[in-house]
């Protein structure tokens, strides 16, 4: 799945369901990086505080990538993401 994401609290929000469907807990994943759960946590909800190492590093974790691509390109193919 494609998802297009517009604003920070959308990022949390992917972060989460990601981690989720990868079927980790806070914990689980903070250990995988090396971090508190509680960072995670506030990665999660804080998204704008997350550096762009930080943030490939979540994506790894989750087995994702990151692809930036123009906006006309492809629109049919990315879902807007809302949980």
């Amino acid at each position: 799945m494609r998802v297009m994401i517009s604003t920070p609290d959308q990022l949390g929000q992917v972060l989460q369901g990601a981690r989720k469907v990868a079927g980790l807990t806070q914990a689980e994943a903070a250990a995988r990086l090396d971090i508190s759960q509680s960072r995670i946590s506030h990665m999660e909800l804080n998204p704008e505080t997350i550096s762009a190492g930080q943030l490939l590093a979540l994506l790894g974790a989750y087995d994702l990538d990151l692809v930036v691509q123009h906006r006309a390109i492809g629109e049919a193919e990315i879902q807007k993401f809302e949980w």
